[in-house]
């Protein structure tokens, strides 16, 4: 119990200094200063899968003590890494989700990390009881395995036939409630959430509407998320923590990402093919035992291999565009072949040449 209260006092501590120091004032936030920021949340993960080998390994504070989980340190960390490249990679999906809806609510890019910052507060909550729910449903019934794993594969075959366009925030059924209730202004009123007069909340801005889909989407992801972690452990703290470290640093890979993640288009087959092992190891898993090193060795090579194969395409379709541009340049202003006639008059340039070419007899001059 101790170590859950430490673990929800350093967010709250990472979260404080995020909103009140660094980020005070409502700002753009630079690709730099996002590299930065996660940079240090990756760090911060990296660091604490360390504290997880040795708590494991020694039961500090009686971690790992508990039946089911009392596995060693080497173990505990490398599931810990799994989980949360695992949610790493499966967020990538959500990033491009949320520049769509920053995008169809018109949010300025000085006000997107409130939103995104508030949205962490709101996963903590949703995901925590989500993971509670799950932890309880698998150590209780060996059918909801099952169930998990073929969640796994149908959302990978729908990650294969999704399309952007799909996307739209404006039915989000959440949003439709809550213009039942609340009107909504047509511009945003700085970094306004409502508009109140006398105390009384009157209107809902866009950027409120835009955090309520930010935050129902991330619900729908976790669907997805949770699930293939508990393909590799069930133990609670093990999932929680991975998980929440990888939203952490959600907000700071988004603006890393957001304008470039069109460029990366092979890496939706890499999530694809992730959520379908992690399915197929889930519906197994009562009958093959696979090592952590394993998973997790699988997960980096697609994710890998989906972000360097889109780097490749990514240069041949630039090199294909430089040699159809230069085509093109060429067609317009082919070269002469005859060098004398192009120096004797400005009459005789490319486009006297080019005409003269193509008439059967010799223009007049």
């Amino acid at each position: 119990m101790i170590v859950w209260i430490g673990f929800f006092v350093l967010i709250f501590i990472f979260l404080a200094l995020d909103l009140g120091v660094f980020n005070k004032e409502a700002h753009k936030i630079s690709t730099r200063e996002a590299l930065r920021w996660t940079t240090l949340w990756v760090g911060t993960s990296l660091l604490f899968s360390v504290f997880i080998f040795f708590s494991y390994e020694n039961h500090w504070l009686g971690i790992g003590e508990e039946i089911g989980h009392d596995v060693g340190g080497t173990k505990a960390a490398i599931t810990y890494l799994t989980g949360y490249i695992i949610e790493q990679s499966l967020s990538m999906d959500n990033i491009f989700v949320i520049a769509v809806i920053f995008s169809y609510f018109h949010i300025p890019q000085q006000y997107q990390h409130r939103v995104l910052f508030w949205g962490i507060l709101g996963a903590l909550i949703f995901r925590g009881i989500m993971i509670w729910a799950g932890a309880y449903l698998v150590e209780r019934f060996d059918v909801v395995t099952y169930i998990f794993g073929a969640i796994l594969l149908w959302t990978a075959y729908k990650m294969l036939k999704s399309d952007s366009d799909q996307i739209h925030p404006d039915q989000n059924p959440v949003v439709l409630q809550l213009r039942k209730i609340l009107p909504v202004t047509k511009s945003l009123r700085k970094e306004q959430f409502f508009i109140k007069r006398n105390g009384k909340i009157l209107a809902m801005t866009p950027l409120f509407v835009a955090l309520v889909v930010v935050e129902t989407t991330d619900v729908m992801f976790a669907f997805d998320s949770i699930p293939a972690i508990f393909a590799i452990t069930t133990d609670p703290f093990l999932v929680f923590t991975s998980n929440i470290f990888a939203i952490l640093g959600l907000r700071s890979l988004y603006f890393v990402l957001a304008s470039i993640l069109d460029k990366f288009e092979y890496v939706k087959y890499s999530l694809a093919a992730i959520l379908a092992f992690v399915g197929i190891k889930m519906l197994f898993l009562h009958q093959v035992e696979m090592p952590e090193w394993v998973s997790l060795a699988v997960i980096i090579v697609l994710m890998g291999g989906g972000i360097l194969i889109s780097w490749l395409a990514e240069k041949r379709e630039e090199k294909k565009q430089l040699r159809i541009g230069k085509e093109r340049r060429n067609t317009k202003n082919p070269k002469p072949n005859n060098h004398k006639d192009s120096l004797k008059s400005p009459k005789y340039g490319p486009k006297k040449i080019g005409a003269f070419w193509q008439s059967d007899k010799p223009e007049s001059i």
